[in-house]
Formats: C-alpha cells, structure tokens, sequence
C-alpha cells in the first residue's frame, strides 16, 4: 500500500477558512467516504498553525463505537459545554452528526454560545431535510464534498511521484475517484471497498431509513439509474424494466426509492432547463453517478458507453464549480448541461467524443447556435486535434485540459 499522504481539498478547504470564527454552522454534506473526516484534520492542521491551542478544537466522530454514549444529545450537550472556555473560542467538530438523536437541538443551543465555532458534517440529505432545516433556517452555511477531482486525482500522483502522463491518469481515475482507492493498487481489494462503501449507503442510508421491504426492487431500481446515466428516464421507464426482470413496483414506491437514492447522495438529479424561458421543466430527468467505480462494481459489463461516462465526469465537475447545474432544452433541441452561478449567469456546454467528422461537428454546435444570449458557450470533446478551436463564439476545448483548468 503506498504511503498515506492526503492531497489538499482545496476548494473545501477555503469554504472552512472563509467562514471560520464567524457566528454562523459550517455544513460539510456529502457521501460517505468521501473525505469529510479527514478535511476536518487539515482544517484543524491549519488551525492548529495558526495559533490555536489543541485544548481549544473538540472533534467528536459518532461512526466510532467509543463515542456511542455521546449520541444521546443530552450527554453530548454536557459533554461539550463542560469543556467551554468562555475567555477562548473553542471551536467543535462533530463528524457524522446524523448519528446523534435530535442532534438539531444540540447544535441550536451550541449556536447560540459566545466562543462557539461549529463544524458538523452529515452523510446524506436528510440530515438537513425538513423540521431539521426549519429550525437550522439561517443560521448554517453549507457546502456538498464530491469525492476527488480530476485535478486532485491528478495533484495527489504528482505529489507522490506517481504521475506518468493525463491519459493514463484519466483511465484510472474513471476506475474510482473515492479518496481511499488511491492507495489501493490491487483490483480486487478497490472491488472490495468499493462493495463495502455501496452495502452502507444501502442498508443504512436507504433500507433502514424508507423502511425498505423488498431490497431486490431497490437495487434493480439503482442498477437502471447507473445503467441510463446521461439518459432521460422517467418513473414509467424504470416500471417496465422491473417488469421485464419479472419484478414489481407500483410507480408511487419507485419514485420513493428514487427520492431514497438522490437523497443518500449515491447519485444527482439533473432537472431539465428551459434556455429560453429560462425555468425549469416538468419532464424527465437525467442522472449521474457521485463515482464511476461504483457503476463498475454493479455494471462491469458497461464499460463501452464511453460517451455517457465522460458526460458523467463532466457533470460532476460542473457540480463542484457552479450551484446549479440542468440539462439544457433549446426548442426540440437539447444543450448536454446548462450551469448558473450565483449570479444566476449561464454557461452552456455540449459533450462529445470527437467532432473531428465534420457532420458530427454540426449536430453537436446545432443546440449551442441556436442560443442568442451571450454567455459562454463550450464544446468539450477528447480530441487533441483542433482542440481549441473557436466557432463563431463557440469555444471547444480538450476535456481533460477543461478539467485541469488549463486555459
């Protein structure tokens, strides 16, 4: 196994920093595994380098059995609030808070102290669902952790003298982009923690939360999502090919398993968007896998739909960059993604293989042409020929370059 050396998280990294002291709940969300725990340490790293004495940083992780007993909120609450300096800031993590019981009324009251900088993290999307949001309402800020990027894929075999060149980078990071598997080097053993990582988010994060009775109809739900990536699907669809496999599901409890599925953050929504009214659409949507590796562990033998996995990656990408990202509709045309940012500002993109063949080069700038605003415009493709190419204001570019940020 090669030596644990952790690559900065950047991006998460300055959300913390960005935010740090202020009266205000920092939000880390994200599936499981993939690196919340260890963002607290370089966080509290830089804390720690910053001044801050070790007795005044708490962190709690309620996946480990020693801190059982902490999950009753009353205890927590005690625990904490006896190790409160009121001359000092003290500033609490609290790993996998979905653990605690009412944990909401914990972090209220903590909220509320002077001196308190508080840090809490959840494994799913109910953690902050409902009564819970209610209560919290302006008082968190909140960030959602994907597993590795590309970029830091890349930046972690570059730090440990691994890197040999961006190809053979990009096949091995379609292999798995949770933080762990780049210190597994054996097939088997990245199956096998990859199996491991699946099992949990199933059977805790959606058997036991939806009270799921017939498990094999979950999994052949999940199967046909990861199968359809980059495809419209609708409730129908998934029905009948239930059907097909000799299984049943009337359409109410499959699109609860759906909800279960987005909401364990083993897979993301992309809603479809109209360009030109600018709303988004009643219609089918389209879903993307949080890591491709899992899609390997339950589909190994779709492998060659390389089109709809780079649409994938893409999409992930997107989702770290801007905070809304929708499949873009054009009149009968479709725009692969279109992404806001905060300022509600556009950027269109399109996403293809090769468009060295000039009919394939038309049919994918034909939705983008037909946008008159004047936000950006990409063509994203693998090519390395006439990769930055420009036309008419169409910008096309190497995906990899794209993914790397290279101008």
């Amino acid at each position: 196994m090669v030596e644990k050396r952790y690559v900065a998280r950047t991006e998460y990294l300055d959300f913390l920093k960005r935010h740090q002291g202020k009266q205000i709940i920092k939000v880390v969300s994200g599936v499981r595994r993939s690196g919340k725990t260890i963002l607290f340490s370089q966080f509290q790293e830089y804390l720690r380098s910053s001044g801050v004495a070790p007795e005044q940083i708490i962190t709690i992780n309620f996946e480990d059995m020693a801190n059982e007993s902490l999950c009753d909120p009353y205890a927590l609450y005690k625990y904490l609030t006896n190790r409160l300096d009121d001359g000092k800031m003290t500033y609490i993590f609290l790993d996998e808070i979905q653990h605690v019981t009412d944990f909401e009324k914990v972090v209220d009251s903590l909220f509320i102290k002077d001196n308190v900088d508080l840090y809490i993290t959840g494994s799913n999307a109910y953690f902050l669902s409902g009564e819970i949001a209610t209560l919290l309402t302006g008082r968190y800020v909140q960030i959602n952790m994907l597993p590795l990027s590309f970029k830091e894929f890349v930046e972690w075999h570059k730090q440990n003298d691994l890197f040999t060149n961006d190809t053979d980078m990009f096949n091995e990071y379609l292999k798995s982009s949770f933080p762990y598997t780049l210190f597994v080097q054996d097939e088997q053993e990245r199956m096998e923690y990859l199996q491991g990582i699946y099992s949990t988010i199933v059977l805790t994060d959606i058997v036991t939360r939806l009270k799921v009775r017939d498990v094999p109809v979950l999994e052949r739900v999940i199967r046909t999502l990861f199968s359809d990536i980059g495809s419209a699907i609708s409730i129908s669809n998934i029905a009948n090919t239930l059907k097909s496999a000799k299984l049943s599901a009337d359409n109410k409890t499959i699109d609860r398993y759906v909800e279960g599925i987005l909401n364990s953050l083993l897979m993301y929504e992309a809603k479809p968007y109209d360009i030109h009214g600018r709303s988004i659409l009643r219609a089918n949507s389209k879903y993307y896998a949080v890591d491709l590796g899992l899609r390997r562990l339950l589909l190994p033998d779709h492998q060659q739909d390389y089109g709809h996995i780079i649409e994938n990656i893409v999409f992930l990408e997107l989702k770290r960059r801007y905070p809304h990202v929708y499949v873009g509709r054009s009149n009968d045309l479709e725009v692969d993604f279109v992404a806001l940012n905060i300022k509600n500002e556009a950027r269109y993109f399109q996403i293809a293989l090769t468009t060295l063949d000039e009919k394939v080069l038309e049919r994918e700038l034909r939705p983008l042409k037909q946008i008159h605003d004047s936000y950006p415009k990409y063509l994203l493709t693998m090519d390395t020929l006439n990769k930055d190419a420009n036309y008419d204001g169409i910008q096309k570019m190497n995906i990899l370059d794209w993914l790397l940020e290279r101008d």
